[in-house]
């Protein structure tokens, strides 16, 4: 299980007070803003305090502790944090794309294994898993209650009541490999 995880990445500077402008891959502010601190690599290690944090529309600013102008800021552009999953709390029935990676896809009537999680996107109101079947070819599916049952990562797997064609026979929701 993967301790640090990412935030999200400075994009730019915002002001001459050293805030910045950071792009967000995480639930937002208010899940960040307990952390405290950001770590500068995904092992840990060098952290920055958070003295302020803000939405500001999708992304959110952010004031480091120690990163007073402009150009302390400007040094941080493209610069990606992580926080310490022990710093924050996710809500119940929620989990860390991390986490969800790799788990096993089943039938939640027939047990029956559709493949591995191989990724989660958010691209409209709702996730969206992909797939990779053991034949290689990749499905995806929505992350909706009537679809997805049961999210179980600390033991590896996850539970769908497919419609068919969804993940078995190729049809509408398959991407080619490549």
């Amino acid at each position: 299980m993967q301790q640090y995880l990412e935030a999200g990445r400075v994009v730019t500077t915002h002001g001459v007070r050293g805030e910045v402008k950071m792009e967000l891959w995480c639930d937002g502010v208010d899940f960040l803003r307990p952390a405290g601190k950001l770590y500068l690599s995904p092992a840990g290690g060098r952290s920055l305090a958070i003295e302020s944090i803000r939405p500001q529309g999708r992304m959110a600013l952010v004031k480091f502790a120690g990163v007073d102008d402009m150009d302390a800021a400007r040094a941080l552009r493209g610069q990606a944090f992580y926080f310490d999953r022990d710093d924050v709390q996710l809500a119940p029935g929620r989990w860390y794309v991390a986490d969800l990676i790799g788990c096993e896809v089943r039938d939640a009537d027939t047990g029956k294994v559709y493949g591995v999680v191989t990724g989660v996107d958010r691209p409209g109101p709702q996730d969206i898993y992909t797939v990779k079947a053991p034949n290689g070819k990749e499905y995806m599916f929505p992350g909706v209650d009537a679809f997805l049952k049961e999210r179980n990562p600390p033991e590896g797997y996850i539970t769908v009541t497919p419609i068919p064609g969804l993940l078995d026979d190729g049809t509408v929701s398959e991407r080619e490999d490549g």
